[in-house]
């Protein structure tokens, strides 16, 4: 038995459980998004094992746990998961919302978003060390807040103020739940967002006489019609990685959208009116009106064209302008990479099927990650259960969570070396092309 067999014959589900059962009951709702008992908890889990912490916080109400867990080699794995979780009304459910056992089940807020997956890699730590086994690297642990609601207190807080330099991660998993519906699968991309706001001016006039007036919400309504018609027909150029990503996220998506749909989802960018605001009142024609798009486009897309494209449509619409935007371009880790390649792989081991190399419909923390440098990908087995009322994940998965995330080091650092190995082999070869190249001009002068 190897010294990783070790540790994975170690692992409990049961103990999993338990520790989901104790972040579960933890009332962490976001907003307000208030962790500080749940992080004191962290950061006495991490003290008890024996690893220094720092608690890194912008907001003292959501602070944020780094521990490290020394490994033998010069290379650090990071995992990271969030403690807040989005909110419940406990009226709608029909099991305890911060926590209740029922057999293999455990019901509760963020038990697979991701209180749960942040409980099995709580656990492969524990038992590293309760089996006095070295992990071959740096194991690093980034446990946040502020997720849910994409804030700043959160991976922004510890990139800003330098927390993630400091660990210099080589490579991170977000345990966030990616399995549904009985397939599984890792997210290795996101997508890019473009989030405007429109606004029309209009004449205002009494309703009874709208031939007076010029209607702000018909002007606004026509332009968001034009917007959402021409950005649909406009097929999005991906790079060549992302294309072999986009076949697998279609297959995977298939089975709950349908092939047409999976497919046009990351062809073409998607554009939802999220808002529409106008008018003082039924009998009125509105002077003005505002609304707020939300565009989605497929990674490595250049979001600046496609903004552009929404500017050239108000071309055609004086009375209507651009009052906000925010946008971000979708990124994503090739799935030949090394970090792709060691999860995918364990992962596939555990659960003993496919494993999906799949884009997100969305985007959050493997962003900001990826726009640091880090190589990131998501994964953890779960339910489809996440956001919803009775909320649950079970001790299968959480033990098949606890040993991915043990045995993935070993794994992970095989195929770096591998891939390293590879590399240099390709520059030799090239060196000996170019001193070959070299001296036959040599000889021929």
């Amino acid at each position: 038995m190897t010294r990783i067999d070790s540790v994975v014959s170690a692992l409990s589900g049961e103990r999993a459980i338990e520790l989901a059962h104790e972040l579960v009951a933890v009332d962490t709702r976001n907003p307000p998004g208030d962790t500080r008992v749940l992080a004191d908890r962290i950061e006495e889990f991490f003290a008890e094992l024996g690893l220094d912490t720092e608690r890194v916080a912008t907001d003292p109400a959501k602070p944020n746990v780094l521990a490290t867990l020394p490994g033998e080699r010069d290379r650090t794995l990071l995992y990271n998961g969030h403690l807040d979780t989005v909110p419940f009304d406990a009226v709608g459910w029909s099991r305890d919302p911060l926590g209740e056992r029922d057999g293999d089940r455990l019901y509760g807020r963020g038990a697979t978003d991701m209180k749960g997956p942040l409980a099995s890699m709580l656990h492969a730590a524990e038992t590293f060390l309760d089996r006095d086994v070295e992990p071959p690297v740096s194991l690093a642990f980034a446990v946040v807040s502020d997720e849910e609601t994409g804030g700043s207190a959160g991976v922004s807080a510890l990139l800003e103020r330098d927390a993630i330099d400091d660990i210099d991660p080589d490579a991170c998993v977000i345990g966030e739940t990616t399995c549904s519906g009985g397939r599984h699968s890792v997210t290795v991309a996101d997508r890019g967002s473009i989030w405007v706001t429109l606004r029309a001016e209009g004449v205002a006039a009494h309703g009874s006489r709208p031939m007076l007036g010029d209607n702000a919400i018909d002007r606004l309504w026509e332009a968001v019609s034009t917007i959402r018609r021409r950005l649909s027909a406009r097929r999005l150029p991906v790079d060549a990685d992302v294309e072999r990503i986009l076949a697998e996220s279609a297959a995977y998506y298939e089975p709950t959208m349908g092939a047409e749909t999976a497919r046009a989802l990351f062809e073409r960018p998607t554009v939802n009116l999220g808002t529409i605001e106008g008018g003082d009142g039924v009998n009125t024609v509105p002077s003005s009106a505002v609304a707020r798009l939300d565009v989605r486009l497929t990674a490595s897309v250049d979001t600046s064209g496609v903004l552009a494209d929404v500017r050239d449509c108000l071309d055609d619409y004086d009375a209507v302008s651009i009052a906000d935007v925010s946008w971000s371009t979708g990124t994503y880790e090739p799935i030949g990479s090394p970090l792709v390649e060691a999860v995918t792989t364990t992962a596939s081991d555990v659960v003993d099927d496919r494993i999906y190399r799949r884009s997100a419909t969305g985007g959050g923390d493997a962003k900001k990650f990826r726009n640091a440098g880090v190589p990131t990908v998501e994964f953890a087995f779960g339910t489809d259960t996440v956001h919803a009322v009775d909320e649950y994940t079970t001790a299968d998965a959480l033990a098949m969570n606890a040993e991915v995330y043990a045995r993935l080091p070993e794994i992970w650092l095989r195929a770096v070396e591998a891939d390293e190995g590879g590399a240099t082999a390709a520059r030799n070869a090239d060196d000996a092309d170019d001193a070959d190249a070299d001296g036959r001009g040599d000889s021929g002068t």
